[in-house]
């Protein structure tokens, strides 16, 4: 029999108030990562740095992580680390700012590295050999706060590195739904659908057990019956909270169980593109579980778990709720025309079938598979 293993954060901490979590740590110096400007807008960018103030700690501030966060701002990063050489790094944001923060960490631990060193899963050298890794996430949706998983993009090839090292799981998760509760509606949205897409793929996965199942399919039931509301009312606190949370437990699913086809094309037409990540596993996810349906019967177990008949339909209807376009040539978030599609078609659909969250979707996908999955995501074309 084989062997297998499940590892989640050492430190989780979460509800209303969890940030004072800050004010606990032991060090001298901490780099707080962020991305644009609303940590510092809402007043949470200052609120960490007083609670580290408090703890003994000085700190500084590595922002402007872009929403798909590129190599050279990795490379900015570390090197603002390794003048600082602080013991803690803080990542507060949302999943950009947490995925460049932790491959910044490695690049300052490891400042002889290169990126292509760490793009094969697993190759990434040892952590903590200078820092730990607190997360902070602002948006219920990545849970890179929970995860072994980054993703940076190589601006120059248009292509999006899923990057897998366990050392890369955060010492420190804290999930605090104060700060979602800022989120825009259309942030609430892909975002959460991205928490949807963790846990369905996770639950699919050739790779999940019954270690992770109930994970994902706790996460599944809290996204459905809370992200409407959550999206409605941004200050329903019962809502955010139970979304942050299920967040958190879909990510526990998939750094276990890994993810498959829905990451797998979502990561390469968002380098296309530029597409919203959430957003794009949102479209695609329908599409790929009638794909899907003929390799596994794990949708069918979660169906009847959650009392629903089709969990694809499920998913259609929600997406509608909540304004997501059925397909992406609907999508008016970044320019889908049709002539730049077909010029990317095939160069894309090689790289989503070399992404490596591939190898864990059930079945064996072939590049003719990933073709007819865009086209159909981009058409409106039935899989079934």
């Amino acid at each position: 029999m084989s062997t297998f293993s499940f590892s989640i954060p050492r430190d989780i901490v979460y509800g209303e108030g969890s940030l004072n979590r800050l004010s606990t740590l032991k060090g001298k110096r901490a780099a707080l990562v962020t991305g644009g400007s609303s940590m510092k807008k809402f007043g949470f960018l200052d609120q960490a740095q007083n609670l580290l103030r408090k703890a003994g700690i000085e700190s500084i501030i590595i922002d402007g992580v872009e929403p798909n966060p590129s190599v050279e701002t990795v490379w900015r990063g570390a090197k603002a680390m390794q003048e600082f050489n602080p013991d803690w790094i803080v990542a507060i944001g949302g999943g950009s700012a947490l995925d460049a923060a932790k491959v910044m960490w490695c690049f300052y631990e490891h400042p002889h590295l290169k990126f292509e060193d760490i793009i094969t899963p697993g190759s990434m050298p040892a952590l903590r050999n200078k820092a730990r890794f607190v997360a902070i996430p602002s948006t219920s949706g990545t849970a890179s706060e929970i995860t072994a998983f980054s993703v940076i993009t190589d601006t120059k090839n248009h292509i999006k590195y899923p990057i897998v090292a366990a050392d890369m799981v955060p010492d420190i998760a804290i999930i605090d739904p104060a700060l979602p509760a800022k989120m825009p509606k259309e942030v609430t949205a892909n975002t959460g659908m991205d928490v949807m897409c963790h846990s369905v793929e996770a639950l699919a996965s050739t790779a999940a057990t019954s270690y992770t199942d109930p994970y994902a399919i706790e996460s599944i039931r809290l996204v459905f019956e809370n992200i409407e509301k959550a999206y409605t009312n941004p200050n329903d606190m019962t809502a955010r909270f139970n979304m942050h949370n299920a967040s958190a437990l879909a990510g526990m699913a998939f750094t276990n169980a890994s993810l498959g086809l829905v990451h797998a094309l979502a990561h390469k037409i968002g380098g296309e593109f530029g597409v919203t990540h959430g957003l794009a596993n949102a479209i695609l996810m329908p599409y790929i579980i009638d794909f899907n349906r003929k390799y596994t019967d794990k949708y069918s177990t979660a169906e009847r778990i959650l009392g629903i008949k089709d969990i694809a339909e499920e998913i259609r209807v929600l997406n509608k709720k909540l304004g997501i376009p059925a397909t992406f040539k609907e999508c008016k978030e970044v320019d889908f025309n049709e002539r730049k599609f077909a010029e990317v078609f095939e160069r894309m659909s090689k790289n989503a079938h070399g992404d490596p969250c591939i190898l864990t979707n059930p079945g064996k996908p072939t590049i003719d598979d990933v073709k007819r999955i865009y086209q159909a995501a981009y058409y409106g074309k039935s899989l079934k």
